[in-house]
């Protein structure tokens, strides 16, 4: 499985339900059969659990009278009155930032940023990490689409240092730090290094874009509230999924005359869309409920991390790791020498035959033998105790020993 793949698969896991196998291939019928093996669990370790479309409308009409007036119209291209104004209102408020706009995407939200960016700065040069989700997981959109390029300060497998800053060798409009940094582990710098880089950045004449699609949970690494975070940057991009169960959706937060542009810019990049109420909905469900449990999360994370480390160790397993060592935030990355392929395998028998889900998706990375899963610490985590997981742990291990062997 690719990256993107990956990207597809886990970063939608909230809201890929269906089972379905519309064209009939391989690829769908294994993603129904796992789908399907995920769905009947009873006991859920990485991940928000399963649902059908038919499940999932349930949770709408469940959580939909709570988060917003039902009697009121529904929303007409995005009109500032409706529930689509209420969700830019809310965000706004919950990251102190004078205005939000939503969109569709987070692609696009973050192109737009950085074509209003590169227009008021006069410089279309971005700089950013190369693991950053914009150049991993976007086909490079921001230079096919929007027309800018990205220079790299570092290459390690962390944010920018304020020297890399200081350091590089041309000049640039905007410096866009994702918070957390997915693909190198969800890792975060601490404050002092955090501000420091924004300064470098400042006294080199740039703006800051913060990708902050899981910005919700760096509030308790950083021991600051999410609008002392978001004060750091010029516009943040959010989103609605990732961390807070909605269906889709994200929005850009900033100055009032700042959003404003975006807002062109979205009705010219197709985010103009007719009617978004139940991914308004989801969205305001997900402030309601999974913001504030956030940090009980990230605290989880921890046991998580410690209970899976301590349980590789007594199984003798050769080589892992769990990166970071200590989550920063609700998620990490696990690395096991063995094939994609027996790994998946291994925890589709688990869940099939003892309605136990330990991990989501495997992938193969190099180099080859080599797999990596993301674990994602959520509500359906929180019962689950370190005997637990070392208990599950070991009988995921077993299965996949005996399929490796075969």
């Amino acid at each position: 499985m690719s990256r993107s793949e990956r990207d597809t698969d886990q970063d939608t896991t909230a809201r890929d339900d269906s089972a379905e196998t519309p064209d009939g291939s391989p690829a769908e019928s294994e993603r129904a059969r796992r789908l399907t093996a995920w769905h009947g669990a009873k006991r859920t370790l990485s991940g928000p659990p399963v649902a059908t479309l038919r499940e999932r409308l349930h949770h709408l009409t469940a959580d939909a009278p709570g988060a917003y007036d039902l009697d009121r119209w529904p929303d007409i291209y995005g009109n500032g009155d409706g529930i689509v104004g209420e969700l830019e209102r809310r965000t706004a408020d919950a990251l102190g930032t004078e205005a939000a706009a939503f969109f569709p995407t987070g692609t696009m939200a973050q192109q737009v940023a950085l074509r209003c960016w590169a227009g008021r700065t006069g410089s279309t040069t971005v700089a950013g990490h190369p693991l950053s989700h914009m150049e991993v997981h976007e086909r490079d959109a921001y230079a096919t689409v929007s027309g800018l390029r990205m220079v790299h300060p570092t290459h390690a497998p962390r944010l920018p240092t304020a020297k890399e800053i200081y350091d590089l060798q041309e000049p640039f409009g905007t410096l866009a730090l994702e918070l957390p940094l997915r693909d190198a582990g969800f890792v975060l710098p601490d404050w002092e290094e955090l501000t420091s880089t924004i300064v470098a950045a400042r006294e080199r004449d740039a703006v800051v874009h913060f990708d902050g699609a899981r910005i919700w949970e760096c509030t308790p690494h950083f021991g600051r509230s999410l609008p002392e975070i978001a004060a750091l940057a010029d516009s943040v991009y959010v989103s609605f999924y990732k961390s807070l169960g909605g269906i889709g959706g994200a929005a850009l937060a900033g100055t009032e005359d700042f959003i404003e542009e975006t807002r062109a810019w979205r009705h010219r990049y197709g985010g103009q869309i007719f009617q978004q109420w139940p991914t308004a909905l989801t969205a305001l469900a997900g402030l309601d409920r999974e913001l504030p449990r956030l940090p009980e999360y990230v605290a989880h994370a921890k046991v998580v991390a410690r209970a899976l480390r301590e349980g590789l160790a007594a199984a003798g397993v050769p080589w892992f790791r769990v990166q970071p060592d200590e989550p920063l935030t609700h998620q990490f990355h696990l690395w096991l020498p063995y094939p994609a392929e027996v790994l998946n395998d291994a925890g589709m028998r688990q869940a099939q035959e003892t309605d136990t889900n330990l991990f989501r998706t495997w992938s193969d990375e190099s180099p080859p033998g080599l797999a990596m899963t993301e674990v994602t610490v959520g509500s359906s985590a929180l019962h689950w105790t370190a005997d637990d997981i070392r208990a599950a742990l070991t009988d995921f291990l077993d299965r996949m020993q005996k399929g490796h062997r075969t």
